[in-house]
């Protein structure tokens, strides 16, 4: 049976952290975990497509989650896909399309809570930063917005963490358990 763990939270609210420490943590419980990143597929096709206007950003995204999805699609089910990713940028019926149709049947979500003004001053002081193609430092203002209004998507189990706070070492069981819960 195929499933899922979902890190999901806002831009910079400590999601690429999160989902690196679960990968670690499932593997080394004996779980075969891969990582996906929506903004490292998204940086590939910024290199080979080109980077544009806000419209264009959110095209390759769109594009990145379904390469994302159709990649999980063709896996094993022993291997266990970590999918790193804003999943609230489109409507979450996208998100359980996506679900179906790689046929995934257990599905975790860990929701990266954060503050809206760290996760606009943490956007700010890593533009600079990004590759050519990301949403400029002046999104922070948005971002601010958006942080205090978003949430999970509720498509499976939900685990919160604190994208302040260190990651909890012990969250990958934690995941696991709740995958092992869902029949």
């Amino acid at each position: 049976m195929r499933q899922a763990i979902l890190v999901n939270g806002v831009p910079a609210s400590g999601k690429s952290t999160i989902a690196r420490t679960l990968v670690r943590g499932v593997t080394e419980l004996g779980t075969p975990a891969v990582p996906f990143g929506l903004d490292t597929v998204k940086e590939g096709l910024f290199v080979q497509i080109g980077t544009g206007d806000r419209q264009h950003n959110r095209m390759l995204g769109r594009a990145s989650y379904h390469a994302i999805f159709n990649t999980v699609a063709a896996f094993p089910d022993s291997l266990l896909p970590v999918i790193d990713a804003w999943h609230g940028f489109q409507p979450v019926e996208v998100l359980r399309d996506h679900l179906a149709r790689a046929a995934v049947a257990r599905v975790v979500e860990v929701w990266v809570a954060v503050p809206p003004d760290i996760a606009a001053a943490r956007y700010r002081a890593r533009a600079a930063r990004r590759p050519a193609g990301h949403l400029p430092a002046s999104y922070a203002d948005e971002l601010r917005e958006l942080a205090a209004r978003a949430g999970p998507t509720g498509l499976g189990t939900v685990i919160e963490v604190d994208g302040t706070a260190e990651p909890d070492p012990h969250l990958a069981a934690r995941v696991l358990a709740a995958l092992e819960r869902q029949t």
